[in-house]
């Protein structure tokens, strides 16, 4: 047997380690870090599809991309470079890293869901990439409106959809944890109006995505199933509506913007306080603007739609929508500028990063404005001028402070600094090249030259020698990739040498080692918090921090299933893409991929398999007490945001149909579903909802026996349930057809989805009747009973409001 050299025991672990590290951890710097490098991997893949874009464009008549293929490199470009890198590297990348660290505690609020997330987002941006074995990606551009996402010539769409709801489900996991990590882990002592602007930047954004994801969700839901079964609620050929589909989709898009704006904004916030040597300027109006933009933003999506012949009362209602969310970003551009004010500036990349945000972004938001005013919006709303401001806000705006944030905290995360030099070449390149790439296109959609066009004509004025400049913009901005991609490679091969605190910050990250260490803290923390700055407080008042062994410290164990679990998931949005069956439409030929029918019926076992084993491991090895600041554990405040994101799901489904139902479209067909059953089912759900409340309190009272038999019955009751649906359901599909009846199909898709949740819920109930089963819940591991029971009542709540729409209206 050989022994290991105590050289080899201290060096650097190998490849084969150091993925089954990031596989296996609970570490939320480390699944940062996948967050991290995915997104800046999704960057790079999204840019070089963009100077592919420009080059097309470059010279009129082009063919370098001709036709869908151009179509396809736009639609890639765009939903990885949004789905895959503004919003999360800023929400859940720079979250997973830093929120922990500046509410000083040592992980999120649930650990082990946090890894799952990162995976399955990761998982999501591969299944997209498939596409390419299977007839190539999608080419219905990342809004993939109705009718053209239906269209029997396209590719890749049920893949993209199946992609964009499982990025849907990690996004949401990963922001119901951040929001209960920042309601329920505070240090001692930390209020909310003491928490610093980047962590209530993300608990906003948080906030923003569980509310509005259901539209996303919604839209891409529905087009997957009108693909496969002919569901659709926006047919026009059975009286569904067309339009109903932008509705769904700009409800979350729309404030998808600000999901990309506000972290950035708290990253700005950071760096403007710390390299001014100032406190935030108007920390509270700044918390104010945070959530008064997560309010209104939910309030203008009708505005991408003004041309759409939208009734005016409603188009002027968004209008002012529109001009009313510029107030609060428009105050925080002015705490920025208040916080720069008259500080001792230190002039390093980061500061470099944030001034160029401040300027790109106030022109990019003052353009908006002007898309807010409904006949300049009707002249310009399918030009090249939407191009340009879009950008301008994202690309040379928001995507500014992401880079900011990396040179800002790279040396908290690697122990290195990068290249100063190297940094401003990076700066001024993307500067310039931002500049020489966009603001050609805001004169060209003046101009009239239409957007999604892959070529143009010679002899319009000024779009040969516009379109040129743009291109040589974009290839500048390759070249300031490059030098960014640089910098990074040459900061890690040099030794780790940043001190804790190397900008002088005053958040309590900075007292952290550079790069912290699995524990984060060797310390506790006063529990004194006079303001958001608390390093300068304790500093003046002498107030010290206290040291903690660190073998004291207890940290979730490592473990594989949830990592499997991801896998199982991603193996069967694989196989509902490309298997499962074939498109219901007869003009389409295609038989459903073999190999992707058997990977749809081997996951369902991999996924139940690994979810049953990260149930049956216990999060600690060791009984650790649970810290939280209320009378909630952590899985009941982490369940209790998730489900606004179902109940938000549900809603923009029945509004749809509600409206639908009241403009005379859906008829109730004549041999409807019978209230009888529909009332077997409500008694049914509703004695299951007593039964589990009723299991939940014998079993927090230690009656195991009889709250293990109350968890059985639930199940038995939730089976008969589905059993009575199967059976409705397929005699109801046997009397007519759904593809002819617009309130069948939404009876279906609705009634469907609900079925889904009931089997979602019956799996979450028997993971606590497992854990029980098994002896794997104590008083230190409390398991899942709470969140599946709270899920559970969700469901029945939900099966009430159905009942009311389809059975008894």
């Amino acid at each position: 047997m050989a022994v290991q050299t105590p050289t080899q025991v201290a060096g650097k672990p190998g490849f084969g380690a150091v993925v089954w590290d990031y596989m296996t951890t609970t570490d939320h710097k480390k699944i940062g870090t996948l967050y991290i490098g995915t997104s800046v991997i999704g960057f790079a893949i999204a840019g070089i599809l963009a100077v592919l874009l420009r080059l097309q464009l470059a010279v009129p008549n082009n063919t370098l991309l001709v036709g869908n293929a151009y179509n396809q490199v736009l639609t890639t470009h765009a939903a990885i470079m949004i789905f895959f890198f503004l919003i999360p590297i800023g929400l859940f990348g720079f979250g997973n890293w830093f929120v922990p660290l500046q509410l000083g505690v040592r992980d999120v609020a649930l650990p082990r869901l946090n890894n799952f997330a990162v995976w399955l987002f990761i998982f999501s941006m591969i299944l997209i990439l498939t596409g390419l074995f299977h007839g190539g990606v999608p080419g219905v551009g990342w809004t993939f409106y109705y009718p053209l996402s239906v269209d029997a010539n396209q590719t890749g769409v049920n893949v993209l959809m199946v992609a964009l709801i499982l990025n849907g489900i990690a996004s949401l996991l990963g922001s119901a944890n951040f929001a209960a990590t920042i309601v329920n882990m505070r240090a001692p002592g930390m209020s909310l109006w003491k928490m610093p602007i980047f962590v209530w930047s993300i608990f906003s954004t948080s906030i923003l995505q569980l509310v509005s994801l259901g539209g996303l969700t919604a839209a891409a839901l529905v087009t997957f199933l009108d693909l496969k079964m002919g569901l659709s609620m926006f047919n026009p050929g059975i009286n569904g509506v067309p339009v109903l589909m932008q509705q769904f989709f700009w409800f979350y898009s729309h404030p998808a913007v600000y999901v990309m704006l506000l972290p950035y904004l708290g990253i700005g916030a950071e760096i403007a306080s710390t390299m001014a040597r100032k406190p935030m300027f108007g920390y509270r109006v700044m918390v104010y603007s945070l959530l008064g933009i997560t309010m209104v933003s939910l309030l203008v999506w009708l505005h991408h739609m003004f041309a759409l012949g939208i009734p005016e009362t409603w188009q002027i209602a968004f209008m002012v929508a529109t001009m009313v969310v510029a107030v609060p970003t428009g105050v925080k551009i002015f705490n920025l500028i208040g916080t720069l004010w008259g500080g001792r500036i230190i002039m390093k990349t980061p500061t470099y990063w944030l001034i160029g945000f401040i300027f790109n972004f106030l022109i990019g938001g003052i353009t908006g404005i002007t898309l807010g005013l409904i006949p300049f919006d009707y002249q310009v709303t399918m030009s090249y001028y939407v191009v340009a401001h879009f950008h301008n806000v994202m690309m040379f705006g928001t995507a500014f402070l992401a880079m900011g944030g990396l040179y800002y905290w790279w040396p908290k995360m690697t122990g290195r600094f990068m290249n100063e030099k190297l940094g401003l070449w990076h700066f001024w390149l993307f500067m310039i090249g931002s500049w020489m790439t966009f603001m050609p296109q805001y004169i060209l959609g003046l101009l009239g030259m239409p957007r999604r066009y892959y070529t143009y004509p010679a002899g319009n004025f000024a779009w040969n020698e516009l379109n040129f400049i743009s291109t040589l913009g974009a290839l500048m901005l390759l070249a300031g990739g490059m030098v960014w991609w640089w910098n990074m490679y040459q900061s890690w091969r040099r030794p780790a040498t940043a001190s804790a605190n190397p900008w002088g910050g005053f958040t309590l990250e900075w007292t952290a080692d550079s790069p912290p260490k699995d524990y984060d803290f060797a310390h506790d923390f006063p529990t004194t918090f006079p303001t958001e700055r608390p390093l300068y407080d304790w500093e003046q008042s002498g107030a010290k921090l206290i040291p903690v062994d660190p073998s004291s410290i207890h940290l979730p164990q490592s473990t594989v299933w949830p990592f499997m679990t991801a896998i199982g998931l991603a193996l069967m949005g694989y196989g509902l893409s490309f298997g499962w069956f074939s498109s219901w439409s007869p003009s389409v030929a295609q038989t459903p991929n073999q190999l992707a029918s058997i990977i749809l019926y081997v996951s369902i076992p991999i996924f139940l398999y690994s979810l049953f084993k990260w149930a049956g491991t216990p999060e600690y090895d060791v009984p650790v007490h649970h810290h939280t600041l209320t009378k909630y554990s952590n899985g009941f405040m982490g369940m209790a945001w998730f489900i606004i994101s179902e109940v938000s799901l549900f809603g923009v489904l029945i509004g749809g149909y509600v409206y639908l139902r009241v403009a005379g479209n859906a008829v109730p067909p004549v041999t409807r579903p019978s209230i009888w059953l529909a009332a077997l089912n409500t008694l049914i759900l509703v004695s299951s909802s007593f039964v589990i409340h009723k299991a939940e309190q014998d079993l927090h009272h230690h009656r195991t026996s009889r709250g293990s038999l109350g968890l059985l019955l639930t199940l038995i009751l939730g089976a008969f349930f589905m059993i009575f649906q199967v059976y409705e359901f397929s005699l109801f599909g046997s009397e007519s057809n759904w593809m002819q009846n617009l309130w069948q199909t939404c009876f279906f898709i609705i009634v469907g989805l609900h079925g889904l949740h009931i089997i979602i819920g019956g799996v979450g109930v028997a993971l606590p009747y497992y854990q029980y089963m098994t002896g794997k819940i104590d008083k230190t591991n409390h398991g899942s009973l709470v969140p599946a029971s709270m899920y559970w009542h969700l469901v029945d709540i939900v099966w009430l409001f159905i009942v009311a729409i389809f059975y008894a209206w």
